[in-house]
């Protein structure tokens, strides 16, 4: 009996513990799955400028005109020239994407999506350092509460019924999708 209070006061409290992590964790975890349809990183915003024909030169003074030319009143970070016939121009939070000699300017604005950007940087480890011991143990809080929850209910309801059916699908599907897929 005092083994089975041990257990239960674990689970409860290990469970308490990770909540919000946990709900973190499943919050990034849905966003990043659905990466191919949307980013879950940035709002991303693009239009598309017209700033007259551009005479071929230098790449900062080209970025300078075609800058004036939009109004912008803004220090690039970097100008790129990615091939004869296309500048980039990197702003804060903002990147031009300029054809020359037509002056067509594929303007793209981003910012950070709230929530989802910090909870994706802890969730994919970004940071490093610390945190991923944080993450480790996370991970080894997850796996005593995956330990400490099969025995809470015992009897048919438990291990010795429908918790140990309950327990082999839940282990049968992630292994059938990995023979399936590999």
């Amino acid at each position: 009996m005092r083994l089975r209070k041990l257990v239960i006061a674990t689970h409860r409290d290990v469970g308490y513990l990770l909540a919000g992590m946990t709900v973190l964790y499943a919050i990034s975890g849905v966003a990043v799955n659905h990466i191919d349809d949307w980013n879950p990183n940035y709002v991303l915003k693009s239009d598309t400028v017209i700033v007259g024909e551009l005479d071929d030169g230098p790449r900062f003074e080209l970025a300078e005109d075609v800058l004036a030319r939009m109004g912008v009143d803004e220090e690039p970070r970097e100008v790129v020239r990615m091939s004869p016939g296309q500048l980039k121009i990197f702003l804060d939070g903002r990147t031009l994407t300029v054809e020359l000699p037509s002056g067509n300017v594929h303007d793209e604005v981003f910012r950070r999506r709230y929530v989802f950007f910090e909870t994706n940087y802890l969730h994919l480890n970004r940071g490093k350092g610390i945190w991923t011991w944080i993450a480790d143990l996370y991970a080894v809080g997850l796996a005593l509460l995956a330990c400490t929850g099969i025995f809470i209910i015992t009897g048919k309801k438990g291990l010795g019924g429908r918790g140990l059916v309950l327990l082999l699908i839940g282990l049968t599907i992630p292994l059938a999708y990995l023979v399936w897929k590999l």
